[in-house]
């Protein structure tokens, strides 16, 4: 068994292991259908982590994760992969983001490749990928579609399906939205804004910094700004789609739903796959 050293169930020798899973097996973890999951907070090491980083980043750390390592790592790569080329997707996320999507729902298409910064390496965006990097595997070109759940205050509630899977897909696909993730301390300084008016900073003019959140949003949710550092990133892992029809839903972390009630963001999610409300027919005339 691997000890988890990342945000929910992240071990170090299984790339697979989705965050926040365990949420789903019951309070704070417990036994259940996924075996009593738990993990410990931190970040995975480079190229292991799933798609996106779950929320909770600041939970009290927890007992060795009890999930499945080799062999079952394995199988669960090949059905998530063989998924994805039928056209299924098993990964639902959900995220809290500061600023609201243009459109109602929609997709997010990008090159995604790793770039040396200094002394780290970033993902990057790669808006126009060449044919040449794409066959290299320099880039990946990646996909994400996305649907506005809720918006109040200037912040949203989306529901996230990544149609392909890259460390740091979700987080930066959100920035490309211009609506970085609340509590996103690495990515989020790429969007800037002038008079009100968000827009694209390159990755190089745009180091990595505690996110910057504007007073009356800081007050909204009870925070300093020195207490900005300990946000932790609002992304978390909705449901999985497991083999054999399986379906393992987490609900959602406390301080998640805490901020979605001080933010008057809707806290019951809808389902991945339901289709959007019709307009309620007119009434009939007296």
């Amino acid at each position: 068994m691997g000890t988890c050293r990342g945000v929910g169930l992240t071990c170090a020798p299984c790339p697979l292991h989705p965050t926040q899973v365990g949420a789903a097996a019951g309070p704070r973890g417990g036994a259940g259908a996924a075996g009593g999951l738990r993990g410990a907070p931190g970040r995975p090491p480079r190229g292991t982590e799933p798609v996106g980083t779950a929320a909770g980043a600041a939970a009290a750390p927890g007992p060795p994760c009890r999930a499945p390592c080799g062999e079952s790592s394995r199988q669960l790569q090949r059905f998530f992969t063989t998924a994805r080329r039928r056209g299924q997707f098993p990964a639902t996320y959900c995220a809290v983001t500061v600023g609201v999507p243009a459109e109602a729902e929609g997709e997010i298409r990008a090159g995604l490749r790793w770039q040396q910064q200094g002394d780290t390496t970033a993902v990057v965006p790669v808006l126009y990928p060449g044919r040449h990097s794409l066959a290299r595997k320099e880039v990946k070109s990646t996909l994400t579609r996305y649907r506005v759940l809720g918006a109040a205050g200037g912040c949203a509630l989306l529901q996230l399906q990544p149609r392909t899977a890259f460390p740091e897909q979700l987080p930066v696909h959100l920035t490309l939205l211009l609506c970085p993730a609340l509590g996103d301390h690495e990515h989020s300084s790429r969007v800037g804004r002038v008079l009100g008016v968000p827009f694209l900073l390159p990755p190089e003019a745009a180091p990595t910094r505690t996110q910057v959140l504007d007073e009356e949003l800081l007050s909204r949710l009870g925070l300093s700004p020195q207490q900005l550092r300990r946000l932790p990133l609002h992304l978390h892992l909705q449901q999985l789609m497991l083999p054999r029809g399986g379906l393992l839903c987490a609900p959602l972390p406390p301080h998640f739903l805490r901020t979605l009630r001080l933010l008057g963001l809707p806290e019951h999610l809808v389902p991945a796959g339901t289709p959007p409300p019709q307009p309620a027919p007119p009434l009939p005339p007296h």
